[in-house]
C-alpha cells in the first residue's frame, strides 16, 4: 500500500481526495491536516510515502512544508497541488525538493497515477525547467548580484539546498564532513544577509525567477 498524507485547508477537498485515493485499492490515507504548521510536525512522525500538499494555506504554504519535511526525512515525496499556474511557485517547488507540481484541475485518475509515479521514485517536474533553474544558479553570467558574492563551492551548496537536500546528503555528494557543509551553509546565509536556509531558498526563487 502507498501511504499518503493530505494537506489542504478545505475539509471538503480533503474528504474528496481521501475517497478518490482510497478507492484505488493500493493507496491508504494515513493522515490529513488543514494547517501548514501542524502538517510540518505530523508528516515526519507518520512517515507517508507521499505528502499531497496544497500550495497556499492560511498559515503558510505546502512548498515550505515540503522543504521542512524533507529536511527531516528525504524519503518522503512531496506532491504540490495548486489552483494557480505560477512560475515562481514552480521554481520554489523545485528548490524545495518536490517530486511533482500539479494543478487542482487534474482529473481524478491522473492524480491517482501521479501519486503512484511519485511513490515509485519518478519526478513529475519538467526536466527542462529544473535544468534551467539549476543553470541559473551555476552560471555566473546569469547570476544576480546577490549570488555573485558566493564562491564556486558555496554556489554548489546553494544548488543542493535548492534541490531540498539535507546537510548530510550534501556532505555525501560533495565528499565533505557534515560539519563542513553546515559551515558552508552558514557562510552562504551570512553573505545573503539571511538567518535560515528556508529564507535562502525563498530569496533564490525570487532572484532566479528573473529573466537575465
Amino acid at each position: 500500500m502507498i501511504r499518503v498524507f493530505l494537506l489542504d485547508d478545505h475539509e471538503v477537498v480533503r474528504r474528496g481526495l481521501a475517497d478518490l485515493l482510497q478507492s484505488s485499492g493500493d493507496i491508504e490515507v494515513v493522515g490529513e491536516s488543514g494547517s501548514a504548521q501542524e502538517a510540518s510536525r505530523r508528516i515526519p512522525a507518520l512517515r507517508p510515502d507521499v505528502a499531497i500538499l496544497d500550495a497556499r494555506l492560511p498559515d503558510g504554504n505546502g512548498i515550505d512544508v515540503c522543504r521542512d519535511v524533507r529536511a527531516v526525512d528525504s524519503s518522503i515525496k512531496g506532491l504540490i497541488l495548486t489552483s494557480y499556474e505560477d512560475d515562481e511557485a514552480l521554481f520554489a517547488a523545485i528548490m524545495a525538493g518536490a517530486a511533482g507540481y500539479v494543478l487542482k484541475q487534474i482529473r481524478g485518475t491522473d492524480l491517482v497515477d501521479a501519486v503512484r509515479r511519485v511513490a515509485a521514485g519518478q519526478s513529475l517536474l519538467d526536466p527542462a525547467i529544473t535544468t534551467r533553474v539549476l543553470e541559473r544558479i551555476r552560471s555566473g553570467v546569469e547570476q544576480p548580484r546577490e549570488l555573485k558574492s558566493l564562491t564556486e563551492q558555496e554556489r554548489r551548496i546553494l544548488e543542493y539546498v535548492a534541490e531540498g537536500l539535507t546537510n548530510r546528503e550534501i556532505a555525501g555528494k560533495m565528499f565533505l564532513a557534515e560539519k563542513t557543509v553546515k559551515n558552508y551553509v552558514s557562510s552562504v546565509l551570512a553573505k545573503l544577509g539571511l538567518e535560515r536556509r528556508t529564507q535562502a531558498a525563498v530569496l533564490a526563487t525570487r532572484l532566479l525567477g528573473q529573466r537575465p
